[in-house]
């Protein structure tokens, strides 16, 4: 299944809303969420059918997103490989 990297921005959130809305996003099958207070940014990674579905379910949950990523490949041993 196609992998997939989300940012969100945080805005004024605390670390304790930061650990709510990653915990909606795990439960929704994050695979990695990483997140910086500082700058308000958060990032997840995730596995989907397709961008649009995962789209559709950021939507469908009102997890607000600025870019989603599809990851092609990824740097292993000293050259690219298809990421799997």
């Amino acid at each position: 299944m196609p992998r997939y990297l989300t940012q969100h921005s945080l805005a004024c959130l605390t670390r304790q809303g930061a650990e709510a809305l990653g915990h909606r996003m795990h439960c929704g099958g994050a695979a990695r969420i990483l997140v910086n207070l500082a700058e308000g940014r958060m990032v997840a990674e995730w596995r989907a059918e397709s961008q649009q579905a995962l789209e559709a379910w950021l939507q469908s949950e009102s997890l607000h997103f600025d870019w989603v990523l599809r990851i092609e490949s990824e740097w292993k041993d000293g050259r690219f490989e298809a990421a799997g």
